[in-house]
């Protein structure tokens, strides 16, 4: 027998954040705004150059950069 999750080809880290975000949703306004603004992350990250860390930057605005300088070079 295999889970369900699995059956639908979800691993179990993503099937936990679609649940999560299901019981989130179904909370009265209240609770659900607090629960909600706990779900929400931000990832950073810092590029280290010879043994120095450089300047943090959000994970999202980097990876739209990245895909803006591929698709800009990928077309010329």
């Amino acid at each position: 027998m295999t889970f369900a999750w699995k059956a639908a080809g979800l691993s179990y880290n993503r099937y936990l954040a679609v649940a999560a975000r299901v019981v989130r949703r179904s909370l009265k306004e209240d609770k659900r705004l607090i629960a909600e603004r706990r779900g929400e992350m931000e990832l950073r990250f810092a590029k280290w150059e010879n043994g120095k860390m450089g300047e943090p930057k959000p994970l999202a605005e980097a990876n739209a950069a990245a895909a803006v300088a591929a698709a800009s070079s990928g077309s010329a």
